[in-house]
């Protein structure tokens, strides 16, 4: 099993980040930071192992919030050439999670320094990222920090490119939710369509993602972005598009699929089986679809499915998983088959009964099966 992400914060990040702060700021008492970070951080999940160490820089680092950015500066890595920071030489990485939140804090208490804190920011985020600090800036002063955004999507980093993008989506994950703009949408359209041509890949990806996230809230508006800037683009925009265009394709949004050549209903026969009957958390499923083609000409088919999760007093909203994506020939027969986990993760939690399992193709409902959950209640979920 993979290693849990909260291990990419642990006791070796604490010491190297109090080597690298002692040597840029004479004041800064290495043994307490370190004893302080270091207090529990085995109990916590990552966030606060994050937020642990924030604490702590709190504690040690001066007084305010520019000779706490001054500091957090001096100790940054030097980047080489090609935008890398050099970790050996200064703090970079999952450390200066807590830096940014450190810095957040402080200009929020002191709104003048607010300047200060982004300039911080602008560096601290081309050595890891400061998309989870820039959030509450912007969420309390909206009017200060997204003219800031709108040009750091001109700025010749790509780490900053990508941070005025991915700082601003309505829904990151780990991250504050941008209330604001899941109500409206309109405020990053300017970051969206200069960065969707970006040269950088994890600045297009961040564009994308950004785009999904609106799509949860303002679906027809973001079909309206895919119908404008589809024809005729460029191999990585379309790549861009595609995956701006997961979510509302899997929830069958018809002007969606038309854009990507998907509007037409299956032609043909279907079957579902979902195997075992009765499943307990920690089993894995198989799922076994059987498709026919009636159509004379090829269908390009997107083919996802749907589980409806019992919930404690009644079902939930389906659950969509991505399935495949094939050209069904005139008349061909094609199985295929998908194994489905239902190893705990955290965020959702299951419970026994009924699980109606849904197969959609091209966003419509084609077939049904299902399980049933027998045991391990309330354990948490996939």
């Amino acid at each position: 099993m993979p290693e849990a992400f909260k291990h990419l914060i642990h006791a070796g990040t604490v010491t190297d980040a109090a080597r690298h702060l002692g040597r840029a700021c004479a004041s800064f008492d290495s043994g307490r930071f370190v004893q302080r970070a270091t207090d529990g951080l085995e109990g916590l999940e990552m966030k606060a192992r994050a937020m642990r160490i924030a604490d702590a820089l709190d504690e040690e680092l001066p007084p305010g919030l520019a000779p706490a950015a001054e500091a957090i500066e001096s100790a940054l890595a030097p980047l080489h050439a090609d935008g890398s920071a050099d970790a050996a030489h200064g703090l970079s990485g999952w450390v200066l999670w807590a830096a940014g939140d450190l810095l957040t804090r402080r200009a929020l208490a002191e709104p003048a320094a607010l300047p200060r804190a982004l300039q911080a920011l602008h560096a601290l985020t081309q050595r890891f990222t400061a998309e989870f600090a820039i959030r509450p800036l912007l969420r309390d002063h909206p009017a200060e920090v997204w003219p800031v955004l709108y040009r750091w999507a001109e700025d010749p980093s790509a780490a900053v490119r990508r941070l005025a993008s991915e700082g601003s989506r309505p829904r990151l994950p780990w991250g504050l939710r941008l209330q604001a703009s899941v109500d409206d949408p309109r405020p990053p359209w300017p970051i969206l369509q200069r960065l969707q041509d970006d040269p950088d890949e994890s600045v297009r990806r961040s564009v994308a993602n950004h785009l999904n996230d609106i799509a949860k809230d303002h679906p027809d508006t973001v079909a309206d972005w895919i119908a404008r800037w589809l024809p005729g683009a460029p191999a990585a925009r379309r790549g861009v598009l595609r995956h701006a265009s997961r979510t509302l394709v899997k929830q069958g949004h018809a002007s969606v699929l038309q854009a990507w050549g998907l509007g037409r209903a299956f032609d043909g026969s279907a079957t579902l089986q979902v195997a075992p009957a009765q499943a307990r958390v920690g089993d894995e499923l198989q799922l076994a679809v059987t498709l026919r083609s009636t159509a004379t000409e090829p269908q390009a088919l997107v083919i996802d499915y749907a589980v409806a999760h019992a919930g404690a007093r009644a079902a939930r909203a389906p659950k969509v998983f991505k399935g495949w994506t094939l050209t069904l020939a005139p008349g061909e027969a094609r199985a295929l088959t998908r194994r489905h986990s239902l190893r705990p993760i955290t965020t959702r939690r299951y419970h026994p009964g009924a699980h109606p399992v849904s197969l959609r193709i091209n966003g419509q409902v084609v077939a049904e099966g299902g399980f049933e959950l027998v045991a391990d209640v309330g354990a948490p979920g996939a």
